[in-house]
């Protein structure tokens, strides 16, 4: 048998070639090697022992008679196999989703990490728009399994994480990882890892044991492990920098005097059901809930892999921009960068909006203006908001303030900014609303539906950052043309140059 281990192919190179888990030899190669950055893309089952594995499982290399590859880990349970005890399949980051040709079901997947997938089928394709036949067989291609079974493995591990993590009552952890009852936790528990709740609890000694942050018996955090690299530091600054003062706190955390490098600190969010922290670690990010006041732990969980864009396809992005001579050497700088999704869309559109031909510290003070005018956690509702008279009452320009109310109006007639929203067809809805231009629906498609390919054109800090980096003036169509060459991670190269043109105006 050959030794892939071997190989003179640099893996970097071969990666972009697993998309799927039909091709045998490069996902046995990449089991041979151990490589972590395969980890998600597929788990490898090994039929002669029933279980199956992460790809970088340290466990010895199994024949290769004797292997089966899976898209996902529903996709193996619902073969029969077992959850590995050792490498722990389940917790592994999740796969890129931003493959266009798996677009459906990397929504859908969202759809269901908010709780959605409760409802039946149904629910999900009338929330993307797609009959339930074709919803099922995108996922059964993507995935391996449907809708209700990657319900029930996503449930499984959130419960999972709080049997390890946490020390809450197993009935909390039942409900708060979004089963319907106990018996329905213990039976899906079991099923996927051949052990119960309380065994597994008792047998936890080896596992990662995240401290509680917030005092009380009924606090809970969890981590949600991030693929590598990750720089959760330019996320957080970025939400700093863009926070509602109703909404988010910010805390620095104590020095280290272990001489490790602290994380860059706490962000706590108030949300609709009560207040979310997140702490971006180095190979995770901690989610922490008071679970008297946020029950149900998936939209938390949802929130932390939104606003972190934990599932990035860091090495594919990697591999493409890091070559280009005008980005690479800010990329070796600031390795892993993400895009910092909007922690509540219509929020995050109205940012955009009231940031246009303004200063970031500007925006925040109209958006901290309007917060002041409702209190509800965030901005006022947007039926109130689509007749407000936002001239007198925030101080915005009559062109400004139809814009503002042209897009709550929408959202109150069913407009979806969620990223699960069809991203074309949400483009073009906004690029008819007055007021709205190229520019706010290039920002709004990054930073609100998490395009990996949008491009803000004729955004002034690109601008900027481009010609401090080339030293020649350009431009608005020299630089939309001078980005094609980035496609199809334009969206992260913005990124990677905003970071750049505005590192000194982030707070340290």
């Amino acid at each position: 048998m050959a030794d892939f281990r071997q190989t003179t192919t640099p893996w970097g190179a071969r990666l972009h070639v697993v998309l799927d888990h039909t091709n045998f030899e490069v996902c046995y190669a990449a089991v041979s090697s151990r490589d972590t950055r395969f980890d998600g893309r597929f788990v490898t089952g090994v039929l002669t022992t029933g279980i199956f594995c992460r790809p970088s499982c340290p466990a010895r290399t199994p024949l290769r008679k004797n292997v089966r590859f899976y898209p996902s880990p529903a996709a193996a349970q619902q073969s029969g196999l077992r959850a590995c005890r050792r490498c722990r399949p389940e917790l592994a980051p999740d796969a890129p989703g931003q493959d266009p040709t798996s677009e459906i079901a990397a929504r859908a997947l969202r759809l269901i990490d908010d709780g959605e997938g409760d409802h039946g089928i149904d629910h999900l394709a009338g929330r993307l728009f797609v009959s339930p036949r074709h919803l099922q067989r995108v996922l059964v291609d993507t995935y391996g399994v449907g809708p209700s079974a990657l319900a029930r493995m996503r449930r499984v591990r959130l419960a999972r994480m709080l049997v390890d993590q946490t020390d809450l009552p197993l009935t909390r952890v039942a409900y708060a990882a979004g089963f319907g009852s106990v018996r329905q936790f213990n039976d899906a528990f079991k099923q996927t890892f051949h052990t119960t709740p309380s065994a597994a609890r008792r047998s936890r000694g080896n596992t990662h044991h995240v401290p509680k942050e917030v005092e009380g018996e009924t606090a809970a955090t969890i981590a949600i492990p991030v693929r590598q690299p990750f720089d959760g530091r330019g996320v957080f600054e970025w939400a700093r920098l863009h926070a509602i003062p109703s909404r988010d706190t910010f805390t620095s955390p104590p020095s280290d005097h272990a001489g490790h490098p602290p994380p860059p600190g706490t962000w706590t969010r108030v949300t609709d059901d009560g207040p979310v922290t997140l702490t971006p670690r180095s190979d995770h990010v901690e989610v922490t809930v008071d679970i008297d006041q946020v029950a149900d732990l998936r939209g938390p969980v949802a929130l932390a892999r939104q606003v972190f864009d934990i599932d990035a396809d860091v090495t594919a992005m990697a591999a493409a921009l890091g070559t280009d001579p005008l980005l690479a050497p800010i990329l070796g700088a600031r390795p892993g960068v993400r895009i910092p999704g909007a922690a509540d869309p219509y929020e995050g559109a109205i940012r955009v909006i009231l940031g246009q031909q303004v200063s970031a510290k500007g925006a925040t003070t109209l958006m901290a203006r309007l917060a002041e005018l409702t209190d509800r956690p965030g901005l006022p509702d947007p039926a109130w908001t689509a007749t407000a008279d936002l001239e007198s009452l925030v101080g915005l320009t009559r062109q400004r303030a139809g814009a503002v109310r042209a897009l709550a109006g929408a959202v109150r007639d069913g407009l979806d900014l969620s990223p699960v929203a069809p991203p074309q067809e949400t483009a073009d809805a906004l690029l008819d609303l007055p007021g709205v231009g190229p520019w706010t629906v290039g920002v709004i498609r990054l930073l609100v539906l998490r395009e990996p390919d949008a491009w803000p054109s004729g955004d002034l800090a690109l601008r900027r950052a481009i010609e401090g980096l080339t030293g020649i003036a350009h431009s608005n169509r020299e630089l939309d043309t001078l980005a094609e060459r980035w496609r199809p991670w334009r969206g992260y190269a913005a990124m990677t140059l905003w970071h750049h043109y505005l590192e000194d105006q982030l707070p340290h």
